[in-house]
């Protein structure tokens, strides 16, 4: 598939934010979304939120934020892809930075938890990144193409996996990416996929995760291999969120 074909694709991660209330801001959302015709659009929530949110807003793909592996079994306090999968949910990121650095995660849970997702229907975001520490010592490049092989699932294919780059080096720190940066990192990860898994990766699209909103959204849409935004705070709000999915129907 040409670059030209991939369609934008913008994802919300509320993180843990949101009651019922905040599904009030759902409608706007999906009628800008339904409203983009070239541009794929998605929130992930709160597990507690996905069911009311899928009946809320039927035409908007609603996710999750990660899944367990396996099945089922004595995992207190996970929830499986399955159970996901029969609430609503029709993806669910897996290998968040968040959760590598807070919950430990290895790149083999994540390949695990995305295959599991996968078997269970739903589609796939998948996260690497690289920390301050290890760009300063000029490891960017290196640490997130071995996260992308080692965290890769056997049958990977563009029909339902998204890989989401976040430069976790500019979140808190001050400190904001060029779009050289960006340019230059998406490049690599392309051809990583490539090596990986030859044609498809042409196909496969890669997410910017790094604080994409209304006012800077158009200028990193239109970097070469940026498909799209991973997007948290601005995601939280329609009046934040919108803008950001005109943008990406902009650069379609």
């Amino acid at each position: 598939m040409a670059m030209g074909a991939r369609r934008k694709f913008v994802a919300g991660n509320w993180k843990m934010h949101g009651m019922a209330g905040s599904l009030s801001e759902l409608q706007p959302i999906a009628a800008a979304a339904d409203a983009s015709k070239s541009v794929d659009v998605a929130l992930c929530l709160p597990s507690t939120l996905i069911a009311r949110a899928a009946d809320a807003a039927p035409t908007l793909p609603i996710g999750a934020q990660d899944c367990h592996q396996a099945e089922h079994g004595a995992h207190t306090g996970c929830v499986s892809a399955a159970m996901l999968a029969e609430v609503g949910a029709r993806l669910t990121i897996v290998g968040h930075s968040e959760r590598r650095q807070d919950q430990q995660e290895s790149n083999a849970d994540i390949k695990a938890k995305a295959e599991a997702a996968h078997a269970a229907g739903l589609s796939v975001i998948l996260c690497c990144g690289e920390t301050e520490a290890q760009r300063d010592a000029g490891q960017a490049i290196a640490r997130v193409t071995a996260q992308i092989a080692e965290s890769m699932p056997d049958d990977a294919s563009a029909d339902w996996l998204t890989i989401a780059y976040e430069p976790i080096w500019a979140i808190g720190t001050g400190r904001v990416p060029q779009t050289s940066d960006v340019a230059e990192m998406h490049g690599a990860i392309r051809m990583k996929l490539r090596d990986l898994i030859g044609e498809e990766a042409d196909a496969m699209r890669i997410l910017y995760g790094g604080s994409m909103n209304g006012g800077n959204a158009a200028e990193l849409l239109a970097v070469s291999d940026v498909d799209g935004g991973l997007v948290g705070g601005a995601s939280l709000s329609a009046d934040k969120f919108v803008p950001i999915i005109e943008a990406a129907a902009g650069a379609s």
